[in-house]
């Protein structure tokens, strides 16, 4: 069992803070570089696979094969997805007008302000939310996966499903001309305003689930911290805060459609 972070730190603490480290450290290098820090978006999917694979190969003599191999292949296949998603999207539509506000904020210090607040505090959230993962990796002496394992693995590719319909979906209305300035209301988008969101959140509880199978309940605040940003910080409060100004169509979607779990519009 691992009721500890102890054991986590002894057998992968300093493998996968080299990997973070350099990998954010290099993400910050190419985005002075270029003058963009949406690269750090792109890096985010990739740095929990990264992760992932350090863990898994530092810790292959424990032994519990099946969660590991479970864990090791629903983050490989969401980390992948998500990135390649975001650098197309990124080559498409330029810098995110999150940074570019930052970027003129900030002024002359933003190199370094950027370091720290950007890519050095994704770095760490990266760190907190990859528990579940690195806690599976770790367990030792564990009974074999029962329901509880099931149900998380369920939900986690369940969450990576939902939100890889939900950005194709996105990704074909905006890519539609007549749909130029509206209000996507359509497939996933009619029951949720944010259904890729959604859909996160729930993979990194299914995660949370495979963790507390074994003895790692501690790890639940991977998806409580990860549920938090994306209602609170970068999510659905960021987006939502200047959409209306300029989607006056939004007003009535907000009116009628669930924020964030997906549920059947309301009438009226």
């Amino acid at each position: 069992m691992l009721d500890d972070l102890s054991t986590i730190t002894h057998l992968v603490g300093a493998p996968c803070l080299q990997v973070v480290g350099l990998l954010m450290g290099l993400a910050w290098c190419v985005a002075l570089i270029r003058r963009d820090a949406s690269i750090v978006d792109s890096v985010w999917g990739l740095g929990f696979v990264l992760l992932t694979w350090t863990a898994y190969a530092a810790t292959q003599t424990l032994g519990d094969e099946p969660r590991r191999l479970a864990v090791f292949g629903l983050v490989t296949a969401w980390g992948l997805r998500l990135t390649s998603h975001l650098v197309i999207r990124h080559a498409r539509e330029g810098e995110d007008r999150r940074y570019a506000r930052m970027r003129l904020g900030w002024g002359t210090g933003f190199a370094w302000k950027s370091l720290v607040f950007v890519f050095g505090l994704q770095a760490v959230l990266m760190l907190i939310v990859s528990m579940p993962v690195l806690a599976v990796m770790c367990a030792q002496h564990v009974p074999p996966p029962g329901p509880l394992d099931f149900v998380g693995a369920g939900l986690a590719a369940l969450g990576l499903l939902i939100e890889a319909a939900a950005d194709r979906q996105l990704d074909g209305f905006r890519a539609d001309p007549e749909a130029h300035g509206g209000v996507m209301d359509r497939g996933l988008w009619r029951y949720s305003r944010h259904p890729n969101y959604f859909g996160e959140s729930m993979f990194w509880v299914g995660l949370g689930l495979l963790a507390v199978s074994v003895g790692a309940a501690w790890a639940l605040v991977s998806p409580v911290v990860i549920t938090v940003l994306l209602l609170r910080v970068s999510g659905v409060a960021l987006m939502e805060k200047t959409i209306g100004t300029r989607r006056p169509e939004y007003a009535a979607y907000i009116a009628r459609t669930s924020a964030f779990v997906p549920w059947w519009p309301r009438k009226g």
